[in-house]
């Protein structure tokens, strides 16, 4: 069985508010239900919901309104997901647009204070490579992936959330509030309550991993009944960290194939999303961190207390899946683990990836058995 969310890909989100959202929040209702193990067809709208064409010039890159961004496909509800259960989406396929774009948009690159003009770069994708005249000589191949995919938080952690990023924000940090202009679903009190998807956080989000290509997993805990599943923000391509603000942005239609693992079966429930991928013929695993401290304060784009967090799940999972003591696993993340850097443009939050081969065991560890059991 296959069920296809269509989305009218020439209309922006805001002209067709029940397609998606474009903020968080657990009472957003699903547009669909699905069971496990079904294929999910999902039509994805750029990052910018479209402000951003051919024809836009970097003068009116100054119009382009950041409320507006980050408009997703979903909530999918997947039948027999319960909070505390782990849900495993499996992305099959991902087919992007052909037509991108990569823009610096003013205060939302790595190096702000370097670039405080508009710039934008046309591309045309085909045959698997983005080419444009505004950029001659380049060629640049592609390797789509979805910037953004997540689960509802439940009550608790919206208000978590919420919390920790005012008392950032009133230190004087960037962040992006609640605001319910251009909010979807734009009904109260949803819409002024409801949190923007700017930042990663630890039900997934706008997480930027470029390693979330076809024949990837990543590994959600279920926060609210359903899970209540979201993607968007497709890419065509993306350098590792996304540090000029905008990927190789564009549309996308996914496929995706979604596994509920029950609370009771699981040795280990990751406190943020799991990313399983594959890299020149290498099965990885990577868990993640943001920049968000042990007793739950979230710190301004801060790579040490993301690394901090990626670097403890990996510990937790080598001592709960592989069966190897505290300070066995910390030689491992010293002998065989990689640090990437993610994400680095979406306060206030980092993300960084912890990234262990999965070839490394040769079954003398208590569990040799595949992350997902």
């Amino acid at each position: 069985m296959t069920t296809h969310i269509q989305v009218d890909l020439t209309k922006q989100l805001i002209e067709d508010p029940t397609s998606g959202h474009n903020r968080l929040h657990p009472d957003i209702p699903p547009i669909v239900r699905v069971e496990p193990g079904e294929l999910v067809v999902v039509d994805l709208r750029d990052g910018m919901d479209g402000q951003i064409t051919a024809k836009t010039t970097a003068p009116e890159i100054h119009d382009v309104d950041g409320r507006r961004g980050l408009p997703l496909t979903g909530p999918i509800y997947v039948n027999g997901a319960e909070p505390g259960d782990l849900l495993d989406i499996e992305v099959l396929n991902i087919s992007p647009g052909s037509y991108g774009w990569t823009a610096i948009l003013p205060g939302f690159t790595y190096l702000a204070d370097r670039f405080p003009d508009p710039y934008v770069v046309h591309w045309d994708i085909a045959d698997g490579v983005a080419t444009s005249v505004d950029l001659p000589g380049v060629a640049v191949r592609g390797a789509p992936f979805l910037g953004a995919m997540l689960v509802a938080p439940s009550h608790d952690e919206l208000e978590q959330f919420r919390a920790r990023e005012q008392d950032l924000a009133a230190s004087g940090a960037v962040v992006p509030l609640p605001d319910p202009e251009f909010a979807i679903p734009s009904a109260e009190p949803l819409a002024r309550e409801a949190l923007r998807l700017v930042p990663p956080r630890e039900n997934g989000g706008n997480m930027d991993v470029r390693q979330l290509t076809a024949g990837s997993k990543l590994t959600l805990r279920v926060r609210v009944p359903g899970g209540l599943f979201s993607a968007g923000d497709p890419h065509f391509a993306q350098g590792e960290g996304e540090s000029g603000g905008s990927a190789i942005e564009t549309t996308a239609t996914a496929c995706f194939r979604f596994r509920v693992r029950k609370k009771e079966s699981v040795r280990w429930t990751p406190r943020m999303p799991v990313v399983e991928f594959s890299e020149a013929g290498r099965r990885y695993i990577m868990t993640t961190g943001i920049s968000v401290t042990d007793d739950g304060r979230n710190l301004d784009m801060d790579l040490k207390a993301a690394t901090r967090v990626a670097l403890i799940q990996m510990i937790d999972y080598l001592v709960h899946e592989r069966g190897y003591s505290d300070q066995q696993a910390a030689i491992l993340t010293g002998a065989a683990v990689d640090l990437r850097e993610s994400e680095v443009v979406n306060p206030p939050n980092v993300l960084v990836g912890a990234v262990l081969p999965m070839d490394i065991f040769t079954g003398s560890g208590r569990f040799d058995a595949p992350v997902d059991g």
